[in-house]
């Protein structure tokens, strides 16, 4: 986009800031006036849509029988139904072009967002944890643990393990058929004089062997051999292809990146507490993770009235919470049912990222539908110390809460039972990792939304030339 003080960053923020406003304050005239008075009928019958297919996805997770059928049926049919009405009541092209200068609004604004940053210090705040790394001697007896079973035989597909001792790394392959200690084994490795400890498997067993790597303060090195590879993902890795990351050992920065601590347990992504953690503790959750939920969940939320959990973070209380999540640095979207897709856009900001969920009914799922993290079911915050204490009966249950003083806990996909209370901090900068310098999967990440900084930037005055 070319803006006027093409060259001068200052003043292209303020002509993205302008016409950030611009655009906003028309796509509030137009649905207050309307093209014919329907602009208000559009904003209105879109979000009645929204609430009420919030409420149909509620019905359909919490409930089984009739009601979950109901409940699919109004998740899909109530936004078609928008759209039919749109054509019918000829408001379509009003709301076509609501949502176009909306879209303008968001891209200026965020644009402007960008120049502003990069004008101050190029960027260096939300950046310089991930992309600018320091370089290090190459390592000269790396040890790398190796699980041939996961992300479906990546190990073999990849030739990880010849490729690896190709460039002078020494394997140490799990047998999948044994219970093994992987912690027991990184510390084996650094008795022997391992001056670098890797992983290629999952997010469970990376944070594991990172926990090893911190503690003696040696280098650790991420291969994206996993299913899902979050960590490896939001460090820029390319996870389709994990025999790329060997190159950090011939070419390789150093990051420094912050190391989550669940119970004395080491983290890299998430700790999860309430229906996610009960429903990763199904055995049969591992071969058909979206038809075990579908299956559970029912029972587990009892329609709103099942067991919750009960917390603080930071001394902010967080009663009769459904579900929480914990996460190493904040999400760049929080977004309680999309989490899994969203990134962290740095892991060295020294806080714990915080959802929690608390809903009561239909009536509150479609708030937080309508609302987001303005609703009272919502809460998005960052913490240095979370502490979960244990069971709170649901609304429709007795007094007791949990029987025996444990609860369910998926500690990077793992699913654990921990003794309560519960209490996740974080290490700062504790964990180095030794990663490529060339890495396909490093973006900017988008600058939070701050609609009084933009109106700050559009009002700010040109310097006189």
């Amino acid at each position: 986009m070319t803006v006027n003080g093409s060259g001068d960053p200052m003043g292209e923020a303020r002509t993205l800031a302008r016409w950030a406003l611009g655009a906003a304050a028309a796509t509030v005239l137009l649905l207050l006036t309307g093209l014919g008075a329907g602009g208000l009928l559009v904003l209105v019958s879109a979000l009645l849509g929204l609430a009420c297919s919030a409420v149909g996805i509620w019905w359909f997770l919490a409930h089984r029988g009739p009601l979950r059928v109901l409940g699919a049926l109004l998740a899909v049919a109530a936004p078609l139904l928008v759209l039919v009405l749109y054509v019918v009541w000829g408001l379509w092209l009003t709301a076509l072009t609501a949502v176009g200068l909306w879209s303008v609004a968001l891209l200026c604004a965020r644009a402007a967002l960008r120049r502003l940053r990069d004008l101050d210090g190029k960027g260096r705040g939300a950046r310089a944890g991930l992309v600018r790394g320091e370089r290090r001697p190459r390592p000269q007896r790396p040890v790398l643990i190796m699980n041939p079973k996961s992300g479906g035989g990546k190990v073999a597909r990849f030739r990880l393990v010849e490729r690896a001792e190709k460039l002078g790394a020494r394997v140490v392959v799990i047998d999948p058929s044994v219970e093994t200690d992987v912690a027991a084994l990184a510390r084996q490795a650094v008795a022997d004089g391992a001056d670098l400890l890797g992983v290629a498997g999952g997010d469970g067993t990376q944070a594991l062997v990172a926990a090893v790597a911190a503690e003696h303060d040696l280098p650790f090195l991420v291969i994206s051999a996993g299913t899902r590879n979050h960590f490896a993902l939001d460090l820029g890795l390319d996870r389709a292809d994990p025999a790329t990351c060997l190159d950090a050992l011939v070419d390789g920065e150093e990051l420094r990146v912050d190391l989550g601590s669940v119970s004395g347990r080491a983290f890299v992504n998430t700790v999860s507490f309430g229906v996610y953690a009960d429903v990763v503790q199904r055995p049969e959750y591992r071969d058909a993770k979206a038809g075990t939920a579908v299956d559970v969940l029912p029972d587990l939320l009892q329609g709103g009235e099942g067991d919750r959990l009960d917390a603080t973070a930071d001394g902010l209380r967080l009663p009769a919470q459904q579900a929480l999540l914990v996460s190493n640095n904040s999400y760049a979207a929080p977004d309680p049912f999309g989490a899994a897709a969203a990134r962290r856009p740095r892991l060295d900001g020294g806080e714990l990222g915080v959802i929690a969920i608390r809903v009561d009914g239909a009536a509150q799922a479609a708030e937080m539908a309508v609302r987001g993290t303005q609703s009272a079911g919502l809460n998005v915050l960052t913490a240095a110390r979370v502490e979960v204490t244990g069971k709170a009966p649901g609304p429709g249950a007795g007094p007791a809460g949990s029987s025996d003083g444990t609860i369910a806990v998926a500690v990077d996909g793992e699913a654990l039972t921990l003794p309560t209370p519960v209490v996740c901090t974080l290490r700062p900068r504790a964990l180095r990792v030794l990663v490529p310098r060339h890495r396909p999967g490093v973006i900017e990440p988008r600058p939070p939304m701050d609609w009084r900084r933009i109106t700050e930037i559009a009002f700010q005055p040109s310097p006189r030339s």
